[in-house]
């Protein structure tokens, strides 16, 4: 369980580190005040959609109970094939230089989106949330944090492959829980 809850984590993470590093490839100087708060913003969504989306879908549980690993394999393959295809769309240097609160606030809003969902599949498997939260949100601020020194270093290099990344370890973990539901596989991973 923990290592499937780190692995989305990871996958959860990477739009947040895309765009850190981004935000890192636009500062002139490093800026460490800046820093931290972009990986606050970030880590503090992704732990908190994915709990209101598992209290979304604890209300709801009891009636797809028949086919809620249908429910959480599609949500999951969803998040990650659109994460992957993004990976691979060419887009403008949307990269703001700007840095405000609100545009944080914003970024950190539409980079965990797909973690409300996530919450969802969390209450149809009976995840443990708080632990999950806790685990997805420092990993969002650890990766936001190198994100931005990234972004800093090297550029933009890393930008989509992150992307791709994530999109893959959200379909397998999505793969890996309905084969456990169909009782195709039965590993506990930790």
């Amino acid at each position: 369980m923990l290592l499937t809850v780190f692995l989305t984590g990871i996958g959860l993470s990477m739009d947040a580190f895309a765009v850190a590093i981004c935000k890192g490839l636009k500062m002139q100087r490093l800026n460490y005040k800046q820093m931290s708060l972009i990986a606050i913003f970030f880590g503090g969504f992704q732990a908190l959609m994915p709990l209101i989306g598992w209290a979304l879908g604890r209300s709801f549980k009891t009636y797809i109970e028949d086919f809620d690993h249908w429910v959480a394999f599609g949500l999951l393959l969803f998040i990650g094939g659109k994460m992957a295809i993004e990976a691979f769309q060419k887009e403008d240097d949307d990269c703001c230089s700007c840095f405000s609160i609100k545009e944080l606030f914003i970024l950190a809003i539409a980079t965990s989106i797909d973690a409300l969902a996530v919450g969802i599949a969390f209450a149809i498997d009976d995840i443990n949330i708080w632990v999950a939260i806790l685990i997805i949100g420092i990993t969002t601020f650890v990766l936001s944090s190198i994100g931005v020194l990234i972004g800093h270093k090297f550029g933009s290099v890393y930008k989509s492959k992150a992307e791709l990344a994530g999109g893959i370890i959200l379909i397998l973990i999505g793969v890996k829980i309905l084969l456990e539901h169909l009782n195709v596989l039965n590993i506990d991973l930790f």
